[in-house]
């Protein structure tokens, strides 16, 4: 069973994502921290972001584990992940990370969720269900704002609100994976919705989407 969902930054698909795989059992993966683990590579190495070759050559042997570091958040990452996510060759070693992560969930789990932009579109076209998770900007911009607070990075609503129109910009206008609906997904908007009654949306927008077999596995039936 796979379950895709893309939207936005901060829009809450992250969260909803993480609740949906506890509920479900299954494996979880954040696609956009592989982005920002590929350039913290880049980063470190010292290569410019434009250089193709420079930077295929350092996300090479990218490991799923590296997604998980707790210094994936910085601005100064999020200011270059958008670059170094546009770049055609990154987009396709990552992608095969993310469908062997959708075709071989780890721990021997029968499925997996897989948060991002192109997951629908892209990595899991034919995933038993897709969502695509949405928010107003301001909304999200408040969101990321207390977020990037309560992680000690220091920064202003403004610089994030900016930060997030101009990351929006850049994934809906991208020639290659452009932020999209894709085909056959349930758009749920959560602005005015809190954690809990997001979730609770989209655990039964997934229910009514998943075949009869596959609801047993959720806790609420």
């Amino acid at each position: 069973m796979i379950i895709a969902i893309d939207g936005p930054a901060a829009s809450g698909k992250g969260t909803i994502g993480r609740k949906l795989a506890k509920e479900f059992g299954l494996a979880f993966l954040d696609t956009g921290l592989l982005y920002r683990a590929a350039t913290k590579r880049v980063i470190q190495r010292q290569i410019s972001p434009f250089n193709l070759t420079e930077v295929i050559n350092a996300i090479e042997g990218l490991q799923l584990d590296e997604a998980n570091a707790e210094d994936l958040r910085t601005p100064l990452i999020s200011s270059i992940t958008p670059v170094v996510a546009q770049l055609p060759g990154v987009r396709d070693v990552l992608a095969g990370l993310q469908r062997k992560f959708a075709r071989q969930p780890p721990n021997e789990m029968h499925g997996a969720v897989l948060d991002g932009r192109d997951i629908g579109t892209v990595i899991c076209p034919d995933a038993d269900c897709k969502l695509y998770i949405t928010a107003s900007l301001h909304a999200r911009a408040r969101r990321r704002y207390k977020e990037l607070l309560a992680n000690g990075i220091k920064t202003s609503f403004q610089t994030v609100h900016r930060d997030l129109r101009k990351r929006d910009e850049q994934d809906a206008s991208r020639l290659v994976s452009p932020l999209i609906v894709a085909e056959g997904a349930v758009v749920l908007d959560t602005t005015d919705m809190s954690v809990e009654e997001a979730f609770r949306r989209a655990l039964a927008l997934v229910i009514e989407k998943l075949p009869k077999a596959a609801r047993g596995g959720s806790a609420t039936g």
